[in-house]
């Protein structure tokens, strides 16, 4: 829209006050208030009469009075055949972009009620959001209305049945007689919009729900990317468009609106199973919409050029409208995106890594590796939009690893079927995303999905947002029992020689998460993690923190403000851990140092000589009190049952176990400073940001101190890669 704009103040059909409060319309000599969002389409709407359809600002008239009775009423735009604008040939009604659709269909009533109304005949009507076109040809002596795939350029006879042909600009005057037009790029807040504003034509009407009409739009969006990426000869029609039935084929309006909503559903089904046959796994079911349904969702989509939008536009725009999406439906809470960035850009990840996210949920994470691999792509070959050899070169660099080294898993079926359109519409990376529990073992994700890629010790790099605060029950996934942090191993201040481990009744699923996490990735393969802060800080965790420092050499700990997941409904205080995962000799040789460790102090501390001296002590004690050695005025079992005793004997047993907590304490201690002098000592990268660019609200505070952090963990994180 802007871009139109533009031109038309660089040819001077209209301005701007200084503060672009006001829109002046030259020829018309009006000016008009523009902050209000209709009269933005209205702006839109004459220049491309002017620019695109040739007529002549002469011709065409603004804010005409029509009379309709007693009333006064007033069209937005007349095109007029002749200079002195007696002779009316195209209404035009022009509706704000947020219009509902059953304001938009009372618009169309409106237009041909001004149509009508007119002394002198109109012959074609456009009703118009901007986002949203319907055009009709009129015939008031016969008192009918025929759809029509657009109005006529200026100078043009005859419509053709369709609008939309591929490079229409390609096209010499003779061979576009027929009002032929190329589909068009757009930006990602108009390509939101239509997202959002197809969404809501779908279930307002209450036949969908917003989930179903979610899934339903999801579809025909992939029937979009897979008809733009057809193989056509310049001048050809694409076939996710409306296709207009002439009148002399079918006299009646609704049995022809009829045809032409079936012959387009019939068309959007064959695009449909054509892109599944090449990914079945995108989706599972059938489109389940009506004709009159595709129609409303292919009327917003079909003049735009998703193939050739800029792809971080076209990415960001379905991402807004997903993330709002689920946020509002499911509770979900995506990874907001500059911490996505900050995790991806400081890991070493090259066109030939292997990476998954075994969370992936919109597939944040694998898209922005995905931009860091074609950036790579971009300066090994700066000529690729030129030069053809280095343009092959380029796309298999890229497309190579989206398509091969690129995986994923999310839980939720809908979701999933999200990351995957996200994937394609960045122009690939879906394949390996799939429908699963990211907990279960590659035995049992092939079996599901078929899909032999998720093998363990495979990925060089996991990047990664597990789900926080839920927990894993051993009476309903059996799988709990397979996870060494699924079971409690015996405390290294046991004093009954207990040697069984047992199996946990439950887990969190982040801390499950982090071990899934080490059994997918190869020795040497990074790990970053986005934790809630109870996993580094709980004194009842550390035997995460323990296995954490076994598993993986801790690189770096990166703290999040609290209002990180503020503004997507959550307020868990997070980090993000990037960790490097040892070998199994290394984990295995650590293991037994700290072993030995524990025996030789508690040999030192005489522990267990100790615990035993005092267990005796005790027992004399009580022994002592009950009388067992002198004659007492009552018996045992009624001095047990006096207050005094229960007391003394509470009082005793808190006296000894306070001894041995502070035995133990001192041996913790010992243990500590023990494991910093004879285990491998090596640096930490340790940073805190107050600041990541946006608020609590979500909104931006233009300060991102995860750049700077960003940059510092970047060359640490090289410096420590080849040592």
């Amino acid at each position: 829209m802007e871009d139109i704009i533009n031109i038309g103040l660089e040819m001077g059909f209209i301005s701007f006050d200084e503060e672009r409060k006001t829109i002046y319309y030259i020829h018309q000599n009006k000016k008009r208030n523009y902050n209000n969002p209709e009269e933005k389409v209205q702006a839109e709407t004459f220049l491309k009469l002017v620019l695109q359809y040739g007529y002549s600002p002469q011709r065409i008239q603004q804010f005409v009075t029509v009379k309709m009775g007693s009333e006064s009423k007033e069209a937005d735009i007349i095109v007029y055949n002749d200079d002195e604008c007696t002779q009316p040939h195209i209404l035009v009604e022009c509706k704000k972009q947020e219009v509902s659709e059953q304001e938009f269909l009372q618009a169309i009533e409106q237009s041909y009620s001004y149509a009508y109304a007119l002394p002198n005949d109109v012959k074609y009507v456009w009703i118009t959001s901007g986002l949203k076109d319907e055009y009709y040809e009129v015939d008031k002596k016969k008192n009918t209305r025929v759809s029509q795939p657009d109005i006529p350029r200026f100078g043009v006879k005859k419509l053709a049945n369709y609008k939309f042909v591929y490079e229409a600009e390609t096209l010499s005057v003779e061979d576009n007689k027929q009002n032929y037009f190329s589909i068009s790029v757009i930006g990602q807040d108009e390509l939101t919009r239509r997202f959002k504003q197809a969404h809501d034509a779908l279930w307002a009407g209450g036949q969908l729900n917003p989930s179903e009409a979610f899934d339903e739009l999801d579809k025909l969006i992939f029937c979009k990317i897979w008809d733009e990426r057809k193989d056509r000869k310049p001048g050809q029609p694409y076939d996710f468009q409306i296709i207009t039935v002439d009148s002399e084929d079918e006299p009646d309006p609704a049995k022809r609106r009829r045809m032409e909503n079936e012959n387009l559903m019939q068309r959007v089904k064959a695009l449909y199973e054509e892109g599944r046959k090449r990914d079945a796994e995108v989706f599972r079911d059938d489109i389940r919409l009506t004709a009159e349904k595709i129609r409303t969702v292919v009327g917003y989509l079909e003049k735009i050029n998703l193939s050739e939008t800029d792809l971080d536009s076209k990415g960001r725009a379905f991402e807004t409208f997903m993330d709002s999406f689920f946020r509002g439906n499911f509770g979900q809470y995506f990874t907001p995106r500059p911490i996505v960035k900050f995790a991806t850009d400081v890991l070493p990840v090259k066109n030939d890594s292997l990476v998954l996210d075994t969370s992936c949920g919109s597939g944040g994470f694998l898209l922005y590796c995905l931009d860091k691999v074609r950036k790579q792509a971009d300066a090994l070959y700066p000529k690729h939009k030129t030069d053809p050899k280095q343009q092959l070169k380029h796309y298999k660099f890229w497309h190579d690893f989206a398509e091969k080294n690129l995986y994923g898993i999310e839980i939720n079926e809908q979701i999933s079927r999200a990351a995957k359109m996200n994937m394609i519409l960045h122009d690939d990376g879906h394949t390996n995303v799939i429908t699963a529990d990211g907990l279960l073992n590659p035995s049992e994700i092939e079996k599901l999905t078929k899909n032999t890629g998720f093998q363990y010790n495979r990925f060089n790099f996991i990047i990664t947002n597990p789900p926080f605060g839920s927990s894993i029950r051993k009476s309903e996934k059996a799988y709990l029992g397979s996870y060494d942090f699924g079971k409690k191993d015996p405390d290294w201040f046991d004093t009954k020689g207990k040697t069984i481990i047992e199996k946990r009744e439950n887990q969190s699923t982040e801390i499950l998460f982090i071990e899934q996490c080490h059994n997918f990735l190869a020795e040497g393969g990074y790990l970053g993690i986005v934790l809630p802060d109870g996993i580094l800080t709980n004194s009842s965790l550390q035997y995460v923190r323990d296995g954490i420092e076994d598993k993986f050499r801790i690189v770096a700990v990166v703290s999040m403000p609290q209002t990180a997941f503020s503004a997507t409904g959550a307020g868990v205080k997070s980090s993000v851990l990037f960790l490097k995962k040892y070998s199994n000799a290394h984990t295995e040789k650590l293991s037994n140092q700290k072993a030995a460790i524990q025996i030789r102090l508690k040999e030192q501390f005489n522990y267990h000589g100790q615990l035993e001296a005092w267990e005796k002590e005790k027992a004399k004690k009580l022994k002592e009190l009950t009388g067992l050695e002198y004659s007492a005025a009552i018996s045992v079992a009624e001095l047990k049952k006096t207050e005094d005793y229960k007391v003394w004997k509470d009082e005793l047993n808190a006296f000894y176990t306070e001894k041995v907590n502070d035995l133990k304490e001192q041996l913790q201690e010992a243990y500590q400073q023990a494991k910093q002098r004879e285990l491998p000592d090596y640096p930490i990268f340790m940073a805190i940001a107050d600041d990541i660019g946006y608020d609590a609200t979500g909104k931006p505070t233009n300060n991102n101190e995860l750049d700077v952090i960003g940059e510092e963990l970047t060359k640490f994180i090289e410096s420590i890669e080849y040592v």
